[in-house]
């Protein structure tokens, strides 16, 4: 019989055994941290000092690079401890306080993404109002909504977490924690988990990536009946980086996704369905 225990403890191996590479990994790893977090930080800065940026579009890309930053801060200073100090145990409270937070910006993303959606859903097709519907009030309490949906739902997914129990090796292939590594330690089905991730990519993946398809649908439509070329291609460009955004995450996830609901279920998937993953 399998021992079921909850694990106080995990092993964190970002690569498969040992690489002569580490202080070029770190050096790297680090660079791409500061790099990320300075153009995030100027970005916000210049939206917070620039008067003529204080619009609802800008407030929330200002959310964005906040979330960028949440990102890498969560994971990547981690990494950078074990690449240098070559201790690569976590604890389990620190593996949870790291996923809680992973898991926060995530969902945060995940609804930013779709809300800039709909400002520019607003803004093309019914441009009288916007200023009305995105009011400076209207969209600090949207600011609150985005973060108090996103901790809420962190709360109850690490929550559903806690109560696995884990028979496997609590060896985790990765190098921060998110569910996918999670899953692999367990060795029960656990029902509350599987409701919390049916729900969560029920409310924060599939509604507002229908909504965002909705939204550009109706975008499209206004920007065709448009008279001139020069109207539809400034209309267009106002929506093409956040297309790009959405296609590149969307993508990303759904695999992700994929995965995470296969292994709880049991599932076994093509090798192929496995190729981009974070694994090393």
């Amino acid at each position: 019989m399998k021992n079921e225990t909850s694990p106080k403890y995990f092993y964190l191996l970002p690569f498969s055994g040992e690489t002569r590479s580490k202080p070029f990994i770190t050096a790297f790893f680090f660079l791409i941290y500061v790099v990320g977090v300075l153009i995030n930080s100027s970005i916000i800065t210049v939206i917070c000092l620039e008067v003529q940026l204080h619009k609802p579009m800008y407030l929330f890309i200002c959310n964005l690079s906040f979330v960028d930053i949440f990102y890498t801060s969560v994971t990547v200073p981690k990494l950078l401890h074990m690449l240098l100090s070559g201790n690569h145990i976590v604890s389990s409270a620190q593996y949870y306080t790291q996923l809680f937070f992973f898991l926060s910006v995530t969902a945060a993303e995940d609804i930013v993404l779709f809300v800039m959606a709909y400002d520019r859903y607003v803004a093309i097709c019914d441009p009288f109002h916007y200023h009305q519907i995105l009011s400076y009030r209207n969209c600090s309490l949207i600011t609150i909504g985005i973060w108090m949906v996103a901790f809420l739902n962190s709360v109850m997914f690490v929550t559903s977490a806690l109560n696995m129990s884990s028979c496997h090796s609590d060896v985790i292939h990765q190098f921060f924690c998110d569910p996918k590594s999670l899953t692999k330690t367990n060795c029960t089905t656990l029902q509350l988990f599987i409701v919390v991730t049916f729900i969560e990519v029920l409310m924060l993946g599939f509604f507002p990536l229908m909504c965002t398809f909705i939204s550009y649908f109706q975008i499209f439509s206004v920007i065709s009946k448009m008279k001139t070329k020069e109207s539809r291609k400034k209309s267009f460009s106002t929506c093409s980086s956040h297309i790009t955004i959405i296609t590149m995450y969307y993508g990303a996830g759904t695999n992700c996704t994929v995965k995470l609901m296969a292994r709880q279920w049991g599932l076994d998937l093509p090798q192929a369905m496995y190729m981009g993953s974070f694994e090393f």
